[in-house]
């Protein structure tokens, strides 16, 4: 699978649907369809601050995201972290991505997006490569890790001493809750 590319979103659908591909006269045929490829465009959408309610169909209603920051558990607090984007960054979008999906157990797949993001703070330009790791189970999405600079995430189980382990997570908990209770427990933007 080579490299993918952010596509310009006025142009996003202007393109043709992956899952047929065509050679010489009216020769087409369906190939199979990764669930990455059905979920990329929201994956798109919320790290590039323009989520809409149902970018977050994909996920289980018991998820969970973690980052080095935060830990959100459930959809409501996954979508006050990424509906925060848009007040801390200028910018944010991932520019880069290579995708792998894998198939570990009937119905569970881990999809890794290998990728380049890019910010914008204070009018300074930021640069970081990340590991997306999704775990889904069902074609819905149970855990959304994002590994910064491609290091796995500090907790009780990576750490030296699992109580600093354990205290790095409650406080990703602890930001997680008060960014959830500033953006509204959730509560979706209202489209104007």
């Amino acid at each position: 699978m080579g490299k993918h590319t952010n596509p310009n979103p006025d142009e996003a659908g202007a393109t043709m649907d992956p899952a047929w591909e065509c050679e010489g006269k009216g020769a087409c045929e369906l190939r199979q369809r990764r669930f990455a490829d059905t979920i990329m465009p929201h994956i798109l959408n919320l790290y590039g601050s323009c989520a809409k309610a149902k970018d977050f169909d994909m996920y289980a209603p018991n998820a969970s995201f973690e980052d080095p920051l935060t830990h959100a558990q459930g959809v409501k607090q996954i979508k006050s972290a990424f509906y925060s984007l848009s007040k801390v960054f200028g910018e944010s979008k991932i520019v880069e991505y290579h995708i792998q999906e894998s198939v570990i157990a009937p119905g569970k797949k881990e999809i890794l997006i290998d990728n380049k993001q890019h910010y914008k703070l204070l009018g300074k330009n930021i640069q970081m490569i990340s590991l997306i790791k999704l775990y889904v189970e069902n074609d819905k999405i149970v855990r959304h890790e994002d590994w910064w600079d491609k290091k796995p995430l500090r907790n009780r189980d990576t750490v030296s001493f699992p109580l600093v382990g354990r205290v790095m997570e409650m406080g990703r908990r602890g930001l997680m809750l008060a960014t959830h209770a500033m953006m509204g427990f959730g509560k979706d933007p209202s489209s104007h």
